[in-house]
């Protein structure tokens, strides 16, 4: 049987506030295989956005193991998960942070500065993508030059350069209209289907369902995991 590109068991993560201790997360296993396509859910105060820092090796656990594509991230130093972060991860984040002052294809280029290529193979590779996701003719073009639908599509064309394991994206259509969140969600199904395992990570269900397997968090824990028609008629949730 093929090993999970994520592994998560028993993963808690606690915060100090004032004298107390707050328990955010309460003891997550978690699962996820290479090419599956994932929205994790949950109302404010759930810890969605905790576990998602988590999985992103932006953060470390309280308590518990995470093995991120055979590597175990949760012993890792603050270099290390930074090297992880670079080549495992691909961020999307709702509000694009995107360099304003630089073109779309040195923004879409940067993660590969960080990782030591070289500038002929970061142009190549940086103009591939851009490709990819609908802007060859917007390369040289600044952030305030474009839409928040193209600013998102380098985002996300960032996000792939360093082919990276995982495509994480955190409320990826929060800044956007109806229409072009259904453009940007439709550039997220291509890239599945190219073979990426891509976690949406939103409070909407209409962009939730774009997912074939939805994960629900509630207080700390994990709520429900189902998958849908179009990745699996299995049915994880709990009572």
């Amino acid at each position: 049987m093929a090993q999970p590109i994520i592994n998560i068991k028993g993963i808690t993560r606690d915060f100090p506030l004032g004298n107390e201790i707050v328990k955010v997360l309460k003891g997550i296993d978690l699962q996820i295989n290479k090419g599956e396509y994932v929205a994790l859910m949950g109302p404010s105060g759930s810890g969605k956005s905790t576990l998602m820092n988590l999985l992103g090796c932006l953060d470390t656990a309280t308590s518990g193991t995470y093995v991120l594509n055979g590597k175990d991230v949760s012993i890792m130093s603050d270099d290390e998960l930074a090297t992880i972060r670079n080549k495992e991860i691909g961020f999307v984040f709702q509000t694009f942070n995107l360099l304003p002052r630089t073109t779309a294809l040195d923004n879409v280029a940067l993660p590969m500065v960080y990782a030591g290529h070289k500038k002929p193979e970061r142009v190549e590779r940086a103009t591939e993508v851009l490709t990819q996701v609908g802007l060859s003719d917007r390369m040289d073009h600044k952030p305030n030059q474009l839409s928040g639908g193209q600013r998102q599509r380098v985002a996300v064309g960032r996000a792939l350069v360093n082919k990276p394991s995982i495509i994480l994206a955190d409320e990826p259509t929060g800044n956007l209209d109806s229409k072009t969140s259904v453009e940007i969600m439709n550039l997220f199904n291509d890239i599945h289907a190219n073979g990426n395992t891509v976690i949406l990570v939103t409070h909407e269900e209409d962009i939730a369902a774009y997912a074939h397997r939805v994960i629900r968090l509630r207080d700390g824990i994990i709520e429900s995991d189902t998958y849908t028609k179009e990745g699996s008629s299995k049915d994880t949730t709990t009572a």
